[in-house]
């Protein structure tokens, strides 16, 4: 177990030096950001990765809300400079401030998520680019340095909650006088300035049955609301009374930048493991499926970094025919090849295998791609990805990959393959 410099407890494990003696810890769930196929291209370091496991604290780590008052200078308020007391505090003008102080919860465990590196943040969380990831540098980010916390009922796994916003080092979050925020009878709320959006299924995630939910934002106290006009519009949306900001197996969580997907420890015993993917593409490649030009055996490579390999198996995006590389059939101009099994002109691309497990609604053979980017996958993966709208933009929407985060081409998004295989 790590220890944070203000003595709390990080749920990331020792890489090293572990005496082997710690007992199995309960899982919770995990997220997953939206555009990685199973690692960072860096790597996963410390709370830096593309997947976040959530386990049971040895002791409570959660909050819940206790007083508030209003103050006429926040900035000395004891609230806001005892570093041992959780607070929030939402500025109404220069000269005043309603305070609302957080108590300990023995009953939940929190977790924070966001772009800061400071100790309180559980799983740093970065700009996620589309495609090729090796090279790309963000300029300027667009994902809070506090973004979010999750609490989890220690007793309950299945009521995780969500929340805008997370506790800064000195155990305080400001809503600034420009932020956006309101008072129902005795209760304040806010929202952060660009928000943090959350989407449930309608059905159930593992099987492949559920349909895309409406996106909706989650406020600062835990309530749900309708998107605003613009992502930070200063009007809040209108409250959504028959939903809440309990997270499904399932549910997605934009944070302006990244998109995260959450898994239940339950839905994620339905789904896939990375060997039963490793299986699969042992499976394709035991076919012995062959290109028809240069009648060489084709592989699936097992690693992501597939590199120029002479057995690399390419996929015709017009009609899911699948061939090694030849210069058979290419337009000069256009760069476009003619398959030579069918004749349809069209874009070739890299077959690759999506390798995030929890990417998957269901398990079975891959025999269908993305378009354009060449991630196979299940016919109901990427199926239900491709009518996935993701936030984009201020307030625009589009389907991508979730194993790259590339935008989706095509009046489907996705090919069903052809291999000519099992010849023998």
């Amino acid at each position: 177990m790590v220890k944070r410099t203000d003595g709390t407890e990080s749920p990331i494990l020792a890489e090293d030096g572990g005496d082997g003696h710690d007992k199995p810890r309960l899982r919770y769930g995990e997220l997953v950001i939206l555009g990685y196929n199973g690692y960072l291209p860096q790597g996963d370091r410390g709370r830096r990765r593309s997947k976040f496991v959530l386990h049971k604290r040895t002791e409570a780590s959660g909050v819940k809300r206790s007083k508030h008052y209003i103050v006429q200078s926040p900035q000395t308020s004891k609230a806001i400079l005892d570093a041992n007391q959780h607070s929030i505090s939402y500025t109404l003008s220069r000269s005043q401030a309603v305070i609302v102080e957080y108590k300990e919860d023995t009953e939940t465990d929190m977790f924070q998520v966001g772009r800061s590196s400071e100790s309180p943040i559980d799983f740093v969380v970065m700009d996620t680019l589309p495609g090729d990831k090796k090279d790309a540098k963000v300029m300027q980010s667009t994902i809070s340095r506090f973004a979010c916390r999750i609490l989890v009922n220690r007793c309950e796994p299945a009521k995780s909650k969500i929340f805008a916003a997370g506790f800064d080092s000195s155990r305080n979050i400001f809503l600034g006088e420009k932020a956006t925020k309101w008072q129902d009878n005795v209760e304040i709320d806010g929202l952060t300035t660009n928000g943090v959006l959350i989407m449930h299924p309608k059905g159930s995630f593992c099987g492949g049955t559920a349909k895309c939910g409406l996106w909706r934002e989650c406020s600062v106290g835990g309530d749900v609301f309708s998107l605003r006009e613009s992502r930070s519009a200063q009007q809040k949306g209108q409250p959504i009374y028959d939903e809440c900001n309990i997270l499904q197996d399932g549910t997605l969580i934009d944070l302006c930048g990244a998109t995260l997907l959450w898994r239940s420890a339950e839905g994620l015993q339905h789904s896939p493991t990375k060997h039963d993917l490793e299986k699969l593409i042992d499976a394709i490649n035991a076919g012995r499926p062959q290109c028809p030009v240069g009648l060489n055996t084709l592989v699936i490579p097992r690693k992501v970094n597939i590199g120029d390999q002479v057995n690399q198996p390419y996929v015709y995006l017009n009609c899911g025919h699948v061939q090694g590389h030849h210069d058979w059939g290419q337009d000069e101009n256009t760069g476009a090849r003619r398959c030579p099994m069918c004749l349809e002109l069209g874009p070739v691309v890299t077959l690759c295998m999506g390798l995030e497990p929890a990417f998957y609604v269901d398990v079975g053979a891959p025999t269908f791609a993305f378009n354009p980017c060449g991630h196979m996958a299940t016919e109901k993966t990427v199926k239900y990805w491709a009518n996935v709208e993701i936030p984009h933009g201020t307030n625009g929407f589009q389907a991508v990959c979730p194993f790259c985060a590339t935008p989706l081409d095509g009046a489907t998004g996705y090919i069903k393959l052809i291999f000519q295989d099992n010849l023998d």
